[in-house]
């Protein structure tokens, strides 16, 4: 078997019936969503539409739903105008070891930059935080509370609901992201109480460089982007009206098919976490063994490196991912696996593999069937792999 795809954390096949939707924003209603003619005011419906579909999946209203140009922008959107808005107030912002860098690079390099001011909660030895950390480390001076929703290396949930319930007990702000939860886990930003929540549309089936913003009614952030009035004068630019039409139709019919496919994806995940553990010795499953996205799978394999791995799944026509970040110029493992205390040589042989709808059972049986040997074959030689005598 060739062409197995299990590296959907990183990015998603786009679906037929998203490119279907997206089809007529590119060649009928191709106009600009500000201008003042019909062709614009068809565009503009099409962009209200999605407004009112992604509100309405997330439990939010039309008007604070803010589209972007992905969950970077989002992150970095909520990140900084959250902490201008309140400057008066303070500039303590609470976040964890184990946020996506969009989230982490961005809060430390406004912590550089001297507008912000950082406590970096740690997390157990399963990625979890507790509002209990969260509570204790609210100051008075504290403007804004930053978790993510789930993982993007380990696949852990975080206790979203009883986190958001303390910021808004003690008045602080509180953003989430949930670039890898959106589409695969319920999310209801009032019940909640998520003030402000980044989502990304290819995690989900959608296109890439498009995203949300939820800012709840009565936040307050000045515009990341400057420029024309667009998005009610929070996001300068044209809008991207196909993205926009992809991103709703792709979360429509994700929220639509979620139940089942976390019941079917979810199998065919504790399949594969179940035979790695089985017919791979010396393994060890990272992040909360329940408390995970239904589609992630993440292993560190000892005595190998990750990258290695990746290397053999590829020839054999599997796509995977590590959390070690060499591919990337960098000798370090993932800042996730070590945030949780694994050692750095356990962390550099981490396996990250991340399912889709569209995994088969035979996918995962071919997995199962291959992944041992290239282990095993790796462990020969590697001079730290103990060689029977």
């Amino acid at each position: 078997m060739r062409n197995v795809y299990l590296d959907n954390a990183a990015t998603t096949m786009v679906r037929q019936e998203v490119i279907d939707a997206m089809i007529p924003a590119f060649s009928t209603y191709y106009g600009n969503p500000s201008s003042l003619h019909e062709y614009a005011r068809e565009a503009a419906k099409l962009v209200d539409d999605a407004r009112a579909d992604v509100a309405a999946i997330i439990g939010a209203k039309p008007e604070e739903i803010v589209f972007t140009a992905g969950g970077s922008e989002s992150d970095n959107m909520a990140l900084r105008g959250a902490v201008a808005a309140n400057k008066k107030k303070g500039k303590h912002v609470i976040t964890t070891a184990i946020e996506h860098h969009a989230v982490l690079y961005t809060l430390q390099a406004m912590e550089r930059e001297g507008i912000a001011e950082l406590t970096i909660l740690p997390v157990d030895e399963f990625g979890l935080v507790t509002a209990k950390q969260v509570a204790e480390a609210i100051r008075e001076d504290t403007v804004l509370v930053s978790i993510m929703f789930a993982n993007n290396e380990v696949g852990t949930i975080e206790p979203i609901a009883e986190i958001g319930k303390i910021c808004r007990d003690k008045g602080v702000l509180f953003h989430t992201d949930a670039v890898q939860a959106t589409g695969h886990v319920p999310i209801d930003v009032v019940g909640m109480n998520i003030d402000l929540l980044s989502i990304s549309a290819h995690k989900f089936h959608g296109p890439k460089g498009v995203g949300v913003l939820y800012i709840r009614k009565g936040v307050r952030i000045p515009s990341l982007i400057i420029g024309g009035g667009q998005e009610r004068k929070r996001r300068a630019g044209t809008e991207n009206v196909p993205g926009i039409v992809g991103l709703a139709a792709a979360l429509k019919l994700a929220n639509e098919h979620m139940q089942e496919n976390a019941v079917r994806v979810g199998a065919l995940r504790d399949k594969l976490m179940k035979g790695i553990a089985e017919r791979i010795p010396d393994v060890k499953l990272n992040g909360h063994p329940t408390k995970r996205l239904p589609n992630n799978v993440n292993y560190s394999i000892r005595y190998i490196e990750g990258e290695s791995i990746l290397l053999m799944l590829d020839l054999n026509g599997i796509a995977a991912s590590s959390g070690s970040a060499c591919t990337s110029g960098s000798l370090d493992p993932s800042h996730v696996l070590l945030a949780m205390g694994l050692p750095h040589e356990i962390a550099h042989g981490s396996l990250r593999l991340t399912l889709s709808e569209f995994t088969t059972e035979e996918e995962i049986d071919y997995v199962l069937d291959l992944l041992p040997q290239i282990v095993q074959r790796l462990r020969d030689m590697s001079p730290l792999y103990p060689k029977k005598k």
